[in-house]
């Protein structure tokens, strides 16, 4: 097994329930870090509302299989048999009350149950694969032998963590082709005019709704030095590339014109800024006005002003220069191409013995706990093979 991060170490379980010999070699110091770091150190293990529909894939069916044979619900049985208190925090999310540590510790100790190795520190050298079909690497824990290799390596970002390109240069290697790879779940950077629009702003909060071609998502928005982050912003931000278009609707699940028609009707002398004070946060509000709306008291406004302004509260505009990066991205977009897969076992097709799991394939979830919900998928789909 190379890797020991949530698909590594399910895996793992997995396939030592089945009485295999496993081995994780694992490069970091320890395992599971991503884990440990989830969900603000309480780790959004599962979604309940886990569906195909809420992933990215160039084949957006491969995930279809691993996804109905190990679901949300299987997941949260193993939490329950551990004691492991949880619960809902929105849109389906789940959490530990506690620590995301109870989820790390929950899996190395139905590894060591199933009798799987683990060892960290450990780096990889080459994989080679004979005419039997057996695979062999030096390492600097020594020359490792065995029948099959399951790559759970993970992806690009947050490379502090452990992240890495070693799962896709092993899949090229092997004649696996690997898709483009990119950020995704990163906060969005800006600059020039559109920077200096909301550079001091940074810190405000507010719930917008992202739309980036027919994606959409309807969740809070951060303003930062920057950029933009926030959860509405990270979940678009895998459907953004440079040149695409982001606009957001300022008044989500409102209708602007309405708002502020009662507005002008409720308070005809306040002007502009006071009203959109009320409805979005002040010192954005008094932005707006100062740079794009200007301040006529409501009564002033002619119905065609008032509906230009509500069309572009609920239609605003962002020029996006880039995002944050790997270095502080969630996941990586992209990946081993589903292909050159088997979506029953995570199996290559063309290299018997050779898996791919979690991350390091062309899957990829989004913001919410869809992620480990594909780790736990793959990596279980992946052990009840290898």
């Amino acid at each position: 097994m190379v890797g020991g991060g949530a698909a590594g170490l399910m895996c793992a379980i997995a396939a030592g329930r089945r009485g295999r010999r496993v081995r994780v070699l694992e490069r970091a110091n320890r395992c599971g870090k991503k884990i440990l770091m989830s969900g603000g150190g309480r780790c959004n293990f599962t979604n309940t509302s886990t569906s195909p529909a809420n992933f990215l894939s160039a084949n957006p069916h491969f995930c279809k299989s691993a996804l109905a044979r190990y679901t949300p619900a299987d997941f949260l049985a193993l939490v329950d048999a551990h004691g492991i208190a949880w619960h809902e925090k929105e849109l389906g999310q789940l959490f530990c009350d506690d620590s995301s540590k109870q989820i790390l510790a929950m899996l190395l100790a139905e590894c060591e149950a199933s009798g799987v190795r683990i060892e960290t520190g450990v780096e990889i050298g080459r994989i080679a694969r004979d005419e039997e079909g057996r695979f062999s690497s030096e390492t600097s824990a020594g020359r490792v032998r065995c029948e099959s290799v399951v790559v759970a390596s993970g992806g690009l970002s947050i490379p502090s963590l452990g992240g890495s390109g070693f799962g896709h240069e092993l899949a090229r290697q092997f004649g696996h082709r690997v898709l483009p790879l990119r950020a995704g779940l990163v906060p969005l950077t800006l600059s020039g005019s559109h920077l200096a629009y909301y550079a001091d702003l940074a810190g405000l909060s507010l719930p917008v709704s992202a739309r980036c071609g027919k994606a959409r998502f309807d969740n809070a928005m951060l303003l930062t030095h920057r950029g933009l982050s926030g959860p509405a912003i990270l979940q678009v931000s895998s459907y953004w590339q440079p040149g695409a278009g982001l606009r957001l609707d300022l008044l989500p699940a409102q209708d602007a014109t309405q708002v502020l028609r009662a507005q002008q009707v409720a308070h005809p002398a306040a002007e502009l800024r006071t009203v959109l004070s009320g409805l979005l946060p002040r010192r954005l509000a008094e932005r707006l006005c100062e740079r794009s709306f200007g301040s006529k008291p409501m009564r002033q406004l002619d119905p065609r002003e008032l509906e230009a302004i509500a069309a572009q509260l609920a239609d605003w505009p962002i020029v996006a220069s880039g995002t944050e990066g790997y270095r502080t991205a969630e996941v990586t977009l992209g990946g081993v191409d589903t292909e050159g897969l088997s979506s029953q076992s995570m199996q290559s097709k063309s290299v018997p013995g050779l898996f791919f799991i979690g991350e390091v394939v062309d899957v990829t979830g989004w913001l919410g706990g869809y992620n480990f919900q594909w780790a736990w998928a793959s990596g279980h789909a992946a052990g009840e093979v290898a």
